[in-house]
């Protein structure tokens, strides 16, 4: 039983196909096929069943599933710690995120400043949804991940990097523009154009109109925060979306900012990673560009709540003392 067999075999179960499999370990299908084959003679076993359209593990197979991630896992700590103990300068960082906006705007000044401390890294990157991203990591596939919290999966650790309260986004044209806050029963009367169900944030956005015993109207659910913005621009609609992610269209007018009454909605983001497992030092200093990096972005960008009547007053007495 070899190492590349048992790379074979996660990867079909993951891809759910011989072919997707062959591409991710960087072979042939006739080769991962060959693989899958020697493997099957070997434990004197079925592993899959195939099918027309994809691949599906037999209950021996996803045993042996099983025993192969932890030795992957063991497997790639080894070399690590070895490389690492012989003082060679190359690392590598299997990365993974959840966020366009992380992706897009923080990402690449990160990467750019660790492979100007850790000149020969290779990194790879991967983008999904936070729960497909969960999954690889406790598959060994990736060595850390930047998704939306919380996660709640066996054998994975996390740390909260960014609070991002919510708020509700219109074009500048809206009939309401004027306004600063906007009560619950107010947005729930609006086109609302929100994120798919399923995400941590529409799980917080759902909640909080049911909590208020609202019904709200729906009428686009997109996956992507940069299409629900620009849906927003044309008038199509209002979006409730972290505050971050639209301070750029806001200060250049292409969207008016209103604060939801009463509402303290925070989405929380953050990384994932095998609790216990070993950190390279390459993944070490990533953690810590990300933790500066964030904590910089955070006070530089923290917004400025409207304040109520009552603070108004109270500041304006102080004042006079």
């Amino acid at each position: 039983m070899e190492i590349r067999q048992l790379r074979a075999l996660a990867a079909i179960a993951e891809t759910r196909t011989f072919t997707a499999a062959a591409v991710r370990c960087h072979v042939t299908q006739a080769a991962i096929s060959m693989q899958i084959r020697q493997l099957e003679l070997e434990t004197g076993t079925l592993l899959f069943v195939r099918t027309p359209r994809r691949c599906v593990l037999t209950h021996a197979g996803e045993r042996l599933l099983e025993r192969a991630r932890r030795i992957l896992r063991e497997h790639d700590a080894a070399l690590s710690e070895l490389a690492e103990l012989s003082g060679t300068a190359h690392g590598r960082l299997r990365l993974g995120s959840a966020s366009a906006m992380f992706s897009s705007d923080q990402l690449p000044l990160i990467l750019q400043e660790l492979r100007a401390r850790c000149e020969n890294v290779e990194v790879t990157v991967t983008s999904g949804t936070s729960e497909a991203l969960v999954r690889q990591i406790t598959a060994g596939e990736l060595d850390i991940a930047f998704i939306s919290l919380p996660v709640e999966a066996r054998g994975v650790q996390t740390e909260l990097l960014l609070k991002d309260e919510l708020i509700a986004i219109a074009n500048p044209d809206h009939p309401l523009a004027h306004k600063r806050v906007i009560s619950a029963f107010e947005l729930a009367g609006q086109k609302l154009i929100l994120g798919e169900r399923g995400g941590n944030t529409r799980r917080l956005i759902d909640g909080f109109f049911a909590e208020a015993g609202l019904r709200p109207v729906v009428a686009m659910e997109l996956s992507r925060l940069t299409s629900i913005k620009r849906m927003v621009e044309t008038g199509m609609g209002v979006g409730i979306v972290p505050v971050r992610s639209a301070l750029e269209e806001i200060a250049g007018g292409r969207l008016v900012r209103w604060w939801i009454e009463g509402a303290q909605i925070n989405s929380e983001l953050g990384f994932a990673y095998l609790s216990g497992g070993y950190q390279s030092p390459v993944t070490q200093t990533f953690i810590s560009l990300c933790r500066a990096n964030f904590a910089a972005e955070t006070e530089a960008n923290r917004p400025r709540k409207p304040r109520t009547r009552v603070a108004r007053k109270l500041k304006a007495k102080s004042k006079r003392r």
